[in-house]
């Protein structure tokens, strides 16, 4: 018997938010989603799920399904209602892509490029002050930070700084972040002509939060490397690695407890 990874109480909040989201409540519906975690904990394919999770195609359909239907992202929102976002960190991190990704068929996006890892994805990431995930977007890895930064900061709830390495120093990046009312802490490339005299240290030391989120994440196998060909697919699976990790916030202080024992 592999280990599972939810527990009663756990799997109680998460039925609860999957119900909301209209997932049937059918009988081995705790078994799909253990099986789903198990694939994402331990990377493996499908077919290679145990038996006791009942049948891989069967997980694989219903976990399909969720993906277009945008169920895990859903998910993944609901967790964020009530960030603590006096501070915003964003961030962007590689993900190599196993060969068996590539070659999807159709015309569905990917988000899988060409960089000097080969074929990567790049998930970048907004995380609050207590360093949870609050928002993210997955594109090919040969896309810059800042490319993808407007993406990330316009969905961000408001914030008193948002906080960045000097990869997003950019005047674009700069004036969309005062824009809606919070002040850059991007430190500026070495080549520029304005400096750093304006720059608030101190604060920009937590800025490993967002790579804490990332080392965290990555702990996944399923995510750490990718699998999926899809983008689709491949965004729930991030999203499953945050419902997972960090469970669901019990008050406005509290860190949030794990929802999985990983």
């Amino acid at each position: 018997m592999p280990r599972r990874m939810l527990t009663d109480e756990h799997w109680s909040k998460l039925k609860g938010m999957m119900l909301q989201e209209n997932i049937y409540n059918k009988r081995d519906l705790r078994m799909t989603v253990e099986g789903m975690f198990y694939r994402l904990r331990v990377g493996c394919p499908w077919r290679d799920l145990p038996p006791c999770f009942g049948r891989w195609n069967s997980i694989y359909k219903k976990f399909n399904e969720w993906s277009k239907k945008g169920k895990w992202l859903a998910l993944f929102k609901k967790l964020v209602s009530e960030p603590d976002t006096e501070w915003e960190f964003i961030d962007g991190s590689y993900v190599k892509a196993h060969q068996h990704s590539a070659g999807a068929r159709g015309v569905e996006p990917q988000a899988i490029g060409k960089s000097r890892a080969g074929n990567t994805t790049k998930i970048h990431l907004a995380v609050d002050s207590d360093g949870l995930p609050i928002e993210f977007s997955v594109t090919g890895g040969e896309i810059h930070d800042s490319t993808a930064a407007s993406e990330l900061i316009e969905p961000l709830p408001p914030a008193t700084a948002v906080i960045a390495d000097k990869g997003y120093d950019s005047s674009k990046i700069r004036e969309q972040i005062n824009s809606k009312g919070a002040n850059a802490v991007i430190p500026r490339k070495s080549n520029s002509v304005i400096g750093n005299a304006d720059m608030d240290w101190p604060l920009y030391r937590h800025r490993h939060l967002v790579e804490n989120a990332f080392a965290r994440l990555k702990h996944f196998r399923g995510l750490a490397t990718r699998y999926d060909k899809l983008k689709r697919n491949y965004q729930s699976v991030v999203a499953m690695a945050r419902v997972g990790f960090y469970g669901c916030r019990c008050n406005e202080t509290s860190t949030a407890p794990n929802l999985i024992e990983y």
